[in-house]
């Protein structure tokens, strides 16, 4: 793997999983929905003024617009809006991360019929390897005694349904170079504004945009707009450009770990022992994944 596919990948897995400790600065002083809308409000307008002063700002056409609106309302709406409704609805994180990470094995599953990237046998078996891995960590950090309804935790299945349809569909406009495919910049601003728009509505009926204005909110609502919404999703879909879809989606395996470490150096959260195993067993599921595709192309052509 080239060395500048491997600082995309450390920048995306490092701003991505901030986006949790972001949202736990963050959620004590508005709701989900308000915390989502403001943020891409901020994130929809940085674009705009960025493309209206490269003179890149354009209508792209009924079609395209539409195909990539409905991706960000996939890959943000639907992603942010189910993670932060179940920890809202008193699903333990742990449990959130867990359901989460089903998403590597659900794109496996349906890369062939989507993209016509078939899932070697041993890229399943570094999926499955990953999977466990996550189990391992996020198992000892369960908190038993917690019980939600039973739609909070069906609620972050929405996330991975959505990140799931989104990377699937994004690489398949990447592989047959449709007309679809747009620069990034005008990507991220069609997928931006549909989220929200989408968010619009329930951040201002159900939480009448409730926002406590305080430093740690601002801090927390800066870092989510420059260092995850633009750069992280950036990086994702730079990513989704050069590799099939199912190494992507591996590196969602990294979330519980990197995060939980995220949160020992943001929030003095104690790393287990158990941590650095399950670490272990993820980054070696990810390489075994990655990996396979170079291997299998080497027996085709001998």
């Amino acid at each position: 793997m080239k060395r500048d596919t491997l600082l995309l990948i450390a920048g995306f897995v490092l701003l991505w999983n901030s986006g949790f400790i972001g949202a736990e600065y963050g959620l004590p002083y508005t709701g989900p929905f308000t915390l989502i809308f403001l943020r891409y409000v901020a994130v929809t307008v940085l674009l705009l003024e960025y493309l209206l002063l490269r003179n890149r700002l354009k209508w792209v056409g009924l079609k395209t617009a539409s195909i990539n609106m409905f991706l960000g309302f996939l890959a943000h709406g639907v992603w942010l809006t189910c993670v932060l409704l179940a920890l809202d609805n008193g699903v333990p994180a742990g449990i959130v991360a867990l359901i989460v990470a089903l998403q590597p094995l659900a794109t496996g599953a349906f890369s062939g019929f989507v993209t016509g990237e078939k899932t070697g046998s041993l890229q399943w078996l570094g999926l499955i390897l990953g999977f466990i891995g996550v189990v391992i960590t996020v198992a000892f950090r369960i908190d038993f005694s917690s019980s939600g309804s039973v739609f909070g935790y069906l609620i972050p299945l929405g996330s991975v349904i959505g990140i799931t349809i989104a990377t699937l569909v994004q690489r398949k406009i990447e592989i047959n170079d449709k007309a679809e495919k747009l620069p990034l910049d005008q990507t991220l601003f069609y997928q931006s504004l549909a989220t929200m728009l989408a968010l619009a509505l329930p951040a201002v009926f159900v939480e009448g945009l409730a926002v406590e204005w305080v430093p740690k909110f601002t801090y927390a609502m800066l870092w989510l707009v420059f260092a995850v919404s633009l750069g992280a999703y950036f990086l994702m879909w730079r990513l989704i450009e050069r590799l099939d879809a199912t190494r992507v989606a591996s590196l969602f395996y990294l979330g519980p770990p990197v995060t939980m470490f995220m949160a020992w150096l943001a929030f003095d959260d104690k790393v287990k022992l158990v941590d650095y195993l399950g670490m272990a067993i993820v980054l070696a599921g990810i390489v075994m994944a990655s990996r396979t595709k170079s291997k299998e192309k080497t027996h085709s052509q001998s």
